[in-house]
């Protein structure tokens, strides 16, 4: 396996990241300990969890298959904070320095690490200065107990504030940004993949599939398969933002494309953001071992440039067919995540 630089860090990752968010919840505790296992063996050294999974599930069931592994040491790391972990105290959410260390140390426990490769804001947030947020993180990395420290769904504007705030305050930086890219939503393409590419940020984009729609599993005119995200009976299916003509029509145009090549549709599009100028490592989100070994298909598949052009004919760079991610955000301040 050929491993990636991870920004100007010097650190090595593999090509494809584990998202551990089913571990625990929709994959049973010995299936994940089984695909953590098997994702080691095939030399994936990247896992990125959040506390807010399951409310510390995620972390726990990721912890306790590394610990099985016994190879810690041999390891990147990644959660996240901000999300709720309470549903009666209004502080325990957020990038808040009481926060932020409270939720760290309760994360070392559940993961049973002595520390944290990286640890990265979920998600930014209006009521809160950057500067709260980097003095604690920054604290946590001269205690040990956090090495890295990165972002997930933060604006270019945003992350270069950040930037700005830790230089003039003498403080580690953030080394990552996590952001939504597939062939449906290519917005990061305008500004965020060239800020990193001009300031040595690793990328590290989630939802390659973006959600499961570029899976394969929905085509036109017929139901969703039982074992589906979205099923027909499921109200988030019907979504116009989800099922319509337009995502439906570009979808098969895709497939077509994988068709002709002779893989599926899936690993196909985890190769296309995984060879995109500027991404470190897609995570990809297997539920189940056969979801697993699929994405990991897409490590032998290369774009021609022929395949390029077809593509961006169907969906133009920059562009997007759906804001997927978006609407499920849409309790946060807009202006925080509009691409």
């Amino acid at each position: 396996m050929e491993y990636r630089n991870f920004g100007r860090t010097g650190v090595k990752v593999s090509p494809l990241c584990i998202g551990c968010m089913n571990f625990g919840s929709r994959t049973s505790p010995e299936d994940s300990y089984e695909i953590i296992a098997k994702s080691i063996d095939d030399g994936i050294n990247f896992f990125d969890t959040a506390n807010v999974y399951t409310r510390g599930r995620s972390e726990e069931v990721v912890g306790e298959g590394i610990k099985r592994t016994g190879k810690r040491d041999r390891l990147f790391l990644a959660t996240k904070v901000h999300g709720p972990m309470a549903d009666d105290d209004p502080n325990m959410q957020g990038i808040s320095r009481r926060h932020i260390i409270q939720q760290c140390d309760a994360s070392l426990k559940r993961l049973q690490t002595d520390y944290i490769d990286l640890y990265q804001l979920h998600r930014p947030r209006s009521d809160t200065a950057i500067d709260e947020s980097l003095r604690a993180l920054d604290d946590l990395i001269r205690a040990g107990k956090v090495r890295y420290i990165g972002t997930s769904f933060f604006l270019p504007w945003k992350f270069m504030e950040s930037l700005w705030v830790s230089k003039e305050l003498g403080l580690n930086r953030f080394v990552c940004e996590q952001h939504p890219y597939s062939l449906l939503d290519r917005r990061v393409e305008r500004e965020l993949i060239p800020l990193a590419q001009t300031y040595g940020i690793a990328l590290i984009p989630f939802a390659p599939l973006a959600g499961g729609m570029l899976s394969g599993k929905y085509e036109i005119g017929k139901p969703a398969p039982e074992d589906a995200r979205f099923k027909e009976n499921d109200t988030d299916w019907k979504t116009p933002m989800r099922s319509n003509d337009r995502i439906m029509n570009v979808t098969a145009a895709l497939k077509e494309i994988a068709d002709a090549k002779g893989v599926g549709l899936a690993e196909f599009s985890t190769a296309w953001v995984l060879n995109q100028p500027g991404v470190t490592s897609p995570i990809i989100g297997p539920r189940t071992m056969a979801q697993y070994e699929s994405y990991m298909k897409a490590l032998n598949i290369s774009i021609t440039e022929e395949e390029h052009k077809r593509i961006d004919a169907i969906v133009p760079p920059d562009e997007h067919v759906t804001a997927y991610y978006q609407r499920e955000f849409s309790n946060f301040d807009p202006q925080e995540y509009r691409w």
